[in-house]
């Protein structure tokens, strides 16, 4: 079997990330003048901030470490990181929460009523992001800077879109909105990966070999096949235990386990959405009986796939 090396990277970056089901919506679309600095607080989400006119500092609370954003570029925070926004790193700073809680309008306004910046403040929620590689591997802060716009055409006339709809909202801003978000987060992601040495570690490391990637490429495709250590060596031109060595040594885990923790990835999805049985799912993810896919289950979520359906459910109504 032969695999193209791009296509297999392409691939598993794409299973990846529509696996996490991301949801994105905009917080506020904000006018400040200076000097203005605004605080928020850790969530369970992915910031993002996109500076559409105006510049200023993201300051990570918890690492005390500052980004210069410039008018036109974006930042994402992956895992929801507490943090301050400003324009003046002396500026005393005011919960963003309390004031989107008091405006009485649309545009967010704050500040001293000097040189004005207006920006998009948003979260991505991930609904199934347990197990997923991605988000471990994304820093504290993405910063997606104007070199790298400039190579993105597609990527600027998305981010000038998400600010006329969130500044201009109208029928079905909300829609659009969430799939703009979608999009760029994506972009985003790509646009990062693409500043990484080529000779990184990790599981990025492991979608830039050719074999390794292959590998995940059979995994990602195909959960349900009976994989063996052994068949995926055979599959991308390796002996057994060179291959063991080197995928483990990549991504960080064995091949099986990565392969579990992925079927438990897609499995925990199909149980959200509520249309197949588990008997069902179990086959589509490769268990041969239900009771070992539940056993499979409760030793990744702590909760049996009929606990995990419901909690999702009534989480939902």
């Amino acid at each position: 079997m032969k695999f193209d090396f791009a296509d297999a990277v392409s691939d598993v970056l794409t299973d990846v990330l529509n696996s996490l089901q991301f949801k994105g919506r905009v917080l506020c679309y904000s006018k400040f003048t200076a000097p203005w600095a605004v605080r928020l607080k850790v969530r369970n989400c992915a910031y993002f901030h996109f500076f559409e006119c105006g510049q200023g500092w993201v300051e990570l609370d918890e690492k005390r470490s500052v980004t210069s954003i410039a008018a036109g570029e974006m930042v994402i925070l992956p895992h929801g990181s507490a943090h301050i926004l400003s324009d003046n790193r002396k500026a005393k700073s005011v919960d963003v929460d309390r004031l989107i809680q008091s405006s009485d309008d649309h545009i967010l306004r704050h500040g001293g009523g000097g040189s004005e910046t207006s920006m998009v403040c948003g979260a991505f929620t991930f609904v199934n992001q347990i197990g997923n590689p991605i988000i471990s591997l994304l820093p504290r802060i993405v910063h997606v800077r104007k070199d790298q716009l400039s190579n993105c055409d597609s990527l600027r006339a998305l981010l000038r879109m998400l600010a006329d709809e969130a500044r201009f909202p109208r029928e079905g801003s909300g829609s659009i909105i969430g799939h703009l978000t979608g999009i760029i987060f994506v972009q985003a992601v790509r646009a990062w990966i693409q500043t990484q040495p080529q000779n990184q570690g990790g599981w990025l490391g492991a979608l830039r070999d050719k074999q390794i990637s292959a590998a995940l490429n059979l995994i990602h495709k195909k959960p349900d096949k009976p994989w063996t250590i052994s068949r995926l060596a055979s599959e991308v031109g390796m002996s057994r235990s060179p291959f063991a060595n080197k995928f483990t040594s990549l991504v960080g885990e064995p091949p099986l386990t990565y392969l579990t923790r992925w079927r438990m990835n897609l499995a925990a999805g199909h149980l959200r959405n509520g249309q197949m049985r588990i008997r069902d799912i179990a086959a589509r993810v490769g268990y041969e009986s239900q009771a070992s896919f539940t056993n499979a289950f409760k030793r990744n979520f702590a909760v049996s796939p009929t606990e995990y359906k419901d909690q999702h459910h009534a989480a939902q109504s």
